[in-house]
C-alpha cells in the first residue's frame, strides 16, 4: 500500500487548471486538493490543506508564483517543516532559474508536452519517498548535514549556465532585451533583467550609477567629471570601460567610498 501524493494546483487560467487536473487526475497515487486561482488564495488554501507537491503559475494576480514560493520556503523555515515539492509551469522559460533559485524540482513550459509532464511527476515521486524516508527515521534527519550554501551564481547564457562568483564581475549594462555582464575573461548575454542580478549580488560590492548600469566598486580605477553634474567611473580593466554615473547617483556613490 503506497502513500498518496496531495497535489495542488496554482493557475489563474481556468483552461490551463483544468488542463493540469486533468493530466494528474490519470495518475492513481495523486490526491487533488481544491485549485487556487491566485498566490494569496494558495497561501490560505496550503495552510488548509498542506498540499505534498504544488504545481504552480509564475504569472499570477495579486502575488506571483515566485513571490507565493519564496513565502512558502520562508514559511516552512520559520516553523521547522519540510516545505512543499514545488513545479512551476509557465509559458516563459526565461525564469528557469530563478525556479530553482527557490528549489523547484521542476519547470514546464506550456503546452504540456505528456512525455516531459511524466518525467516531472517521477522526479516528484523520487523526492516525495525520499522525504517520507528521512520524516520516519530521525537518525537520518539527525545526522544529514544541510546541503552548503554556495556564494555563486548561476547566470543562463543561451543554451548554457555559466557559473560565477560575484567579485568575478566587473560591471552589467543593459542592452535591449538583454543585459551583457563583463569580467576580465568573457561577456555573458543573458535574459535576466539589471533589478534581478542586483538582487542576487546583494551583500557584495554594487552600485547602480545609473539606471542602465551596475557596478562592482572594487574595479573603480577613477572617476572623473563628466557634464551638468554627471560623472564617468573609469574601470581597472584593460580597456579602461568608462561607465556613466547619473547626477542623481553621484552624491551617494561618493559617500559610499568615503566610508
Amino acid at each position: 500500500m503506497y502513500m498518496k501524493i496531495r497535489a495542488m494546483i496554482g493557475e489563474d487560467e481556468r483552461l490551463a487548471r483544468e488542463e493540469l487536473t486533468y493530466l494528474i487526475q490519470h495518475h492513481d497515487d495523486f490526491i487533488l486538493c481544491p485549485s487556487a486561482e491566485n498566490g494569496k488564495q494558495l497561501l490560505e488554501l496550503y495552510h488548509q490543506y498542506r498540499p505534498d507537491v504544488i504545481f504552480l503559475d509564475i504569472h499570477m494576480p495579486l502575488l506571483s508564483g515566485m513571490e507565493t514560493a519564496k513565502e512558502l520556503v520562508a514559511l516552512s523555515n520559520k516553523t521547522g517543516d519540510r516545505p512543499p515539492i514545488l513545479v512551476f509551469t509557465t509559458a516563459y522559460d526565461e525564469y528557469a532559474l530563478q525556479a530553482f533559485g527557490v528549489e523547484a524540482i521542476d519547470y514546464l513550459l506550456k503546452p504540456y508536452d505528456l512525455q516531459r509532464f511524466n518525467k516531472a511527476l517521477s522526479r516528484v515521486r523520487k523526492q516525495f519517498s525520499f522525504d517520507q524516508q528521512q520524516s520516519s527515521n530521525p537518525l537520518i534527519s539527525d545526522i544529514s548535514n544541510p546541503l552548503p550554501r554556495s556564494s555563486k551564481l548561476l547566470i543562463e547564457d543561451g543554451e548554457k549556465v555559466v557559473v560565477l562568483t560575484p567579485e568575478a564581475i566587473l560591471y552589467a549594462v543593459r542592452t535591449d532585451r538583454l543585459i551583457e555582464i563583463y569580467t576580465d575573461k568573457e561577456k555573458i548575454q543573458t535574459r535576466m533583467t539589471l533589478q534581478e542580478l542586483e538582487e542576487r549580488v546583494k551583500g557584495f560590492s554594487f552600485f547602480r550609477p545609473h539606471r542602465s548600469y551596475l557596478v562592482n566598486l572594487e574595479y573603480i580605477h577613477e572617476i572623473t567629471p563628466w557634464f551638468n553634474g554627471a560623472y564617468n567611473i573609469i574601470l581597472k580593466n584593460k580597456e579602461k570601460t568608462k561607465i556613466p554615473v547619473s547626477r542623481s547617483t553621484a552624491k551617494t556613490l561618493f559617500r559610499i567610498l568615503q566610508e
